[in-house]
């Protein structure tokens, strides 16, 4: 039962959020600047949504989570400022796993006593780990068992 907050609800984000529903999370939060994307969000199984355009998103998802923070924060816009927002509001001891691929010229700029003090663990996503002869499968039973709805994926 942790609590999972996704940053980016897009294809991927939603992606992210159906898979942490479908991993049994507790509590799935998820964050855009886009009320739309926040109600797709909302139908693929998030929990509380976030409008990082009109409140801070850190503030928020430590609020939703008894000022703790995210036991795992997904990255999925590839951003400085997203990267930023999912490293300050993840627990502690939690997981940031940074999926949204940032352009070649940006840069992160993080107080260095900040990424040493607050332990837990920072992981880079390039592509995911799907194994389509392990996954494809997976996803048609999950589907066929009504857990995955397939077509919510299609816009």
């Amino acid at each position: 039962g942790d609590s999972v907050a996704v940053i980016g609800c897009g294809g991927v984000g939603d992606a992210a959020i159906a898979g942490a529903r479908l991993a049994g999370a507790a509590k799935i939060i998820a964050v855009d600047i886009d009320d739309r994307k926040l109600e797709t969000a909302k139908k693929m199984g998030a929990t509380h949504t976030v409008n990082s355009r009109s409140d801070d998103p850190v503030e928020a998802i430590r609020a939703l989570t008894d000022g703790n923070g995210a036991d795992v924060v997904i990255e999925a816009v590839g951003r400085p400022e997203t990267y930023q927002q999912a490293f300050y509001a993840r627990d502690l001891a939690g997981t940031v796993v940074l999926v949204g691929v940032p352009t070649p010229d940006m840069k992160l700029e993080l107080p260095l006593l900040d990424v040493f003090g607050r332990g837990g663990s920072l992981k880079s996503s390039w592509y995911g780990d799907c194994l389509p002869s392990r996954d494809f499968p997976m996803l048609v039973d999950l589907h066929q068992q009504g857990r995955l709805d397939l077509a919510a994926f299609v816009t």
